[in-house]
């Protein structure tokens, strides 16, 4: 696993995970004054980049105008790919 910066442009988003406002507000406000303390994870599959969860970090960081985000990133074969879309 290898952490970096990712444009949030480049994520994929397979899911659509309902969003809990009040958390996404918490979380940008504490983006702005400490920075993302807890990275995303993504998984890597035939170059393209997937986010599974981090959908409250991920909300934040775009409202907040952000184009990038720290994630740890994980490459995966298909099969390992998906397990996660089930």
């Amino acid at each position: 696993m290898r952490q970096k910066l990712v444009k949030l442009s480049e994520i994929n988003r397979p899911h659509l995970t309902p969003i809990d406002e009040a958390k996404v507000t918490r979380l940008m406000e504490s983006i702005r004054e400490i920075g993302l303390q807890e990275p995303i994870d993504l998984l890597e599959m035939e170059g393209k980049l997937y986010g599974f969860n981090g959908c409250h970090r991920f909300t934040a960081h775009k409202r907040l105008g952000l184009d990038t985000i720290k994630a740890n990133i994980r490459q995966v074969d298909r099969a390992t790919f998906r397990l996660h879309l089930l």
